[in-house]
């Protein structure tokens, strides 16, 4: 099931952010581009056993039970929103602060194909992403790590660079929070429900208006 949802959110994730690259320009902060090149590595891991595929259903029990530290690696605008209480968080992606005119040029295109809709910030990865894991969590070869994001696609970034740095015991929650109901985790901080942080931009009122229907439909 959870090697099924692997596939499933690489398909839903690469058809969701098909936009124009701009493959000519020596700019390196293509989220899509870093994103594309680290999923077969992170595959491999999870289908060679190295590292284990978590449902969200499962995580409460793997968190409780067997010691697993909960890692947000969403940037800070979703888990504001929503986040498991008592996780830790270090993002994997930070906002692109630079406003030279090339990346100005990707924002434009990021907010017409993507940003608008989603609510997302154009971002960059963050190089010190291994370094600041390692302040949180210093034992890598005993400390369980379910690292987490919302589709369930920056977390297998996420994974293959902290495979990378020496860590043995890592989980991947499959789906993302996005899969996740309200009972799976034992608690959640914010104000939204966590399956909804990663939605922004004209999609969140779409969302609201989904809700709203739903409740008037219950009432009448």
């Amino acid at each position: 099931m959870a090697l099924i949802q692997l596939q499933s959110s690489i398909l839903k994730y690469n058809k969701h952010l098909q936009f124009p690259s701009f493959s000519s320009i020596p700019h390196q902060r293509s989220t899509i581009l870093k994103i594309s090149a680290v999923s077969p590595n992170a595959q491999q891991l999870i289908q060679s056993g190295k590292v284990r595929p978590i449902l969200p259903k499962e995580a409460g029990i793997a968190m409780e039970g067997e010691g697993y530290i909960l890692l947000d690696i969403r940037p800070e605008w979703e888990r504001e929103k929503a986040c498991v209480s008592g996780s830790l968080h270090v993002p994997l992606f930070l906002k692109d602060m630079d406003n030279s005119p090339i990346t100005l040029l990707k924002k434009w295109v990021h907010f017409g194909y993507i940003g608008l809709w989603t609510g997302q910030n154009f971002t960059m990865i963050n190089d010190e992403f291994v370094k600041q894991v390692e302040q949180k969590i210093p034992e890598k070869d005993n400390a369980k790590v379910l690292v987490a994001c919302g589709e369930g696609l920056r977390s297998l970034m996420a994974i293959s660079k902290l495979h990378e740095g020496e860590y043995r015991n890592l989980a991947w929650l499959a789906g993302g929070f996005n899969r996740a109901s309200d009972s799976d985790f034992p608690a959640v901080e914010g104000t939204e429900k966590l399956q909804y942080a990663t939605i922004g931009g004209v999609s969140y009122y779409f969302l609201q208006l989904l809700i709203l229907l739903q409740a008037v439909g219950k009432e009448s």
